[in-house]
């Protein structure tokens, strides 16, 4: 049982204090009410403006965040705006040096056509005269072998009296003669 005493005890304190606070205390209420307000004065003042001066510049930071990041985007698609044209302007400036060395090509070769044909004509016109030059050397060389085998005839037909087929056959062999020694 003597276990038991703290429990009659305890529960007669517990009873006790329920009794104690039946009543209202005003005093209590009002003093913890003053103290409430100059907590919220204080902290308001101490805390509260502080921490709405930090939120408000943390709002200003933000927007200006929000502004820069919007002319930073303003001034990329420009950006990209010019570097289109550029690129644009890029492409037909090399689609005019293409077709003008398409077109200079085009000169060159029939530059070199021409060229090539005249160069051509002049080698044609050469060995024309060429071939007419030796032409007329080989008929000047034939005329003094026939001069020359016309004076042989002459001198052994002049010699010698010969009947119609022997001059035959002395002209066959001199022909013949004529044309081994060529």
């Amino acid at each position: 049982m003597e276990g038991s005493e703290p429990e009659v005890l305890t529960s007669s304190l517990v009873l006790g204090a329920a009794t104690k606070h039946e009543f209202i205390n005003t005093g209590d209420i009002i003093f913890q009410l003053i103290m409430f307000i100059i907590l919220m004065a204080l902290l308001k003042k101490f805390a509260w403006g502080p921490l709405m001066g930090i939120m408000k510049e943390r709002e200003a930071h933000v927007a200006n965040e929000i502004t820069a990041a919007e002319n930073s985007r303003q001034e990329a698609k420009k950006l990209l705006e010019e570097q289109r044209t550029l690129l644009k302007e890029a492409r037909t400036d090399a689609q005019g040096l293409i077709e003008s060395a398409k077109k200079q090509g085009d000169l060159q070769r029939e530059e070199i056509i021409t060229t090539a044909r005249s160069e051509a004509e002049r080698i044609k016109e050469s060995a024309k005269l060429e071939i007419e030059q030796q032409k007329e050397k080989a008929v000047t060389a034939i005329r003094e072998q026939v001069a020359q085998l016309s004076v042989l005839i002459a001198s052994k037909v002049i010699e010698k009296e010969l009947s119609a087929a022997d001059q035959e056959k002395l002209i066959n062999d001199y022909i013949q003669e004529a044309g081994e020694g060529r």
